[in-house]
């Protein structure tokens, strides 16, 4: 579903990404660990057209997605839920997801019923029930950690990427995102996780890569990862502070 092979891109002169190779297969859940500063984020910032990757190939599907502009992207069924949230502040909850099924609306995808689908992540995501008509700044930080999820569902993406969706929360905030996302993956939605909290992203995921800087240094089942002497030494321990490359 999601294929990228020697992935170089960076921010300016400052290379970041170093040929970098993953695979995201349909209906499956695979995340992306490593230290900060490894280039987690500027993965999922690449992929999802935010960077314009140096070289290498992005294919999702059969289509090459490498270097588009980031709305073509979205259109083409990849769907970034990014590290800070990003939320529209001063529009309503219920306008926010609507903004995420924008490609759908206009016709760049199919459209279906975009109106059921935001009843189902009020379903989903009951706090943002409650506050559909509220605008979006005023959310506490996991409620905008909900609602920039929720809003790139409704896109119907074939691949979500979820960027640090634990990232500034409460510890019973954080168990509550990871059960949505084995929810998700429970419905076969392909994800591809970045996430600080590697145990917890191990624990969820199929497969999973360890990124250290900029280059793929393991990969393979989550379960065998999570297993690794060298992985737990290095990942497994206490938390990592939240600073993002």
């Amino acid at each position: 579903m999601l294929k990228v092979t020697n992935l170089v891109a960076g921010y300016g002169k400052v290379q970041v990404l170093h040929g970098i190779s993953l695979e995201v297969e349909k209906g499956t859940l695979v995340t992306l660990i490593g230290s900060n500063g490894a280039g987690k984020t500027t993965t999922l910032r690449t992929l999802s057209g935010m960077i314009k990757p140096s070289a290498g190939s992005i294919l999702l599907g059969d289509r090459e997605i490498a270097g588009l502009d980031a709305f073509k992207i979205a259109r083409r069924g990849l769907a970034h839920s990014p590290e800070g949230r990003r939320v529209f502040p001063t529009q309503t909850v219920a306008d926010n997801l609507l903004l995420g099924a924008f490609p759908r609306l206009t016709g760049a995808r199919p459209k279906n019923d975009v109106m059921a689908d935001r009843d189902r992540m009020f379903a989903l995501f009951p706090r943002l029930a409650e506050r559909r008509g509220q605008l979006a700044g005023t959310l506490s930080g996991g409620e905008q950690q909900m609602l920039a999820m929720g809003r790139a569902l409704m896109l119907e993406p074939e691949v979500l990427l979820l960027d640090e969706p634990s990232m500034g929360l409460a510890p019973k905030l954080v168990a509550e995102v990871f059960s949505i996302i084995a929810r998700l993956k429970a419905e076969k939605i392909t994800m591809l996780l970045v996430e600080q909290f590697a145990a917890a992203a191990l624990e969820v995921a199929d497969f999973a890569y360890v990124l250290e800087n900029g280059r793929i240094a393991a990969s393979g089942p989550a379960a065998t990862l999570k297993n690794d002497p060298a992985v737990r030494a290095a990942y497994l321990g206490a938390a990592h502070a939240s600073a993002h490359v």
